[in-house]
């Protein structure tokens, strides 16, 4: 909508014809770019206000909340947590093996206590919670962490070693 009106679209029959809204569509959307200032109706037609359009942009960036902090203490694990973890849930896993292997050693330490014994139908549903909602099921998860040394199996009964894997 916005583009349209940037690439010369100087009414709503334009921007509707641009965009291939409905007119209701683009008629609701250039009220909304009209209310926030951005777009304005003058004399030639429908006209973008570029400075009102740059102090929401700046705006928007100054409140830019934080991102979220994983605790890894490595800025590339970081940003690696960020893209594939989002609320304490797994997003997808990594194709890329360097990366599967930071989201399994972040998902074993946050939800695994080193030493501690727990049962399968545990492990399963702590893992269940990291893949809600995730093309990736807990059984998954559960065979890399074992192949991957982050947690012990054995008799039914899996445990984080103390150690790092």
């Amino acid at each position: 909508m916005f583009a349209a009106v940037v690439l010369g679209a100087a009414t709503p029959a334009q921007v509707t014809e641009r965009t291939g809204l409905s007119p209701k569509q683009a008629a609701t959307a250039l009220r909304r770019l009209r209310d926030q200032g951005v777009i304005a109706e003058g004399a030639d037609g429908l006209a973008v206000v570029y400075d009102r359009f740059r102090e929401l942009a700046r705006s928007a960036r100054e409140s830019k909340p934080a991102a979220e902090s994983y605790g890894s203490g490595d800025e590339q694990s970081e940003t690696v947590l960020r893209t594939f973890v989002r609320d304490g849930r797994l997003v997808r896993l990594p194709a890329q093996w360097e990366r599967k292997l930071v989201v399994l050693r972040h998902i074993a330490e946050r939800t695994f206590e080193p030493g501690v014994e727990y049962p399968e139908r545990t492990v399963n549903e702590k893992l269940r919670a990291w893949c809600e909602d995730a093309p990736v099921d807990h059984v998954t998860l559960r065979r890399y962490l074992v192949d991957l040394h982050h947690l012990h199996r054995r008799v039914g009964v899996y445990r984080r070693p103390a150690t790092a894997a």
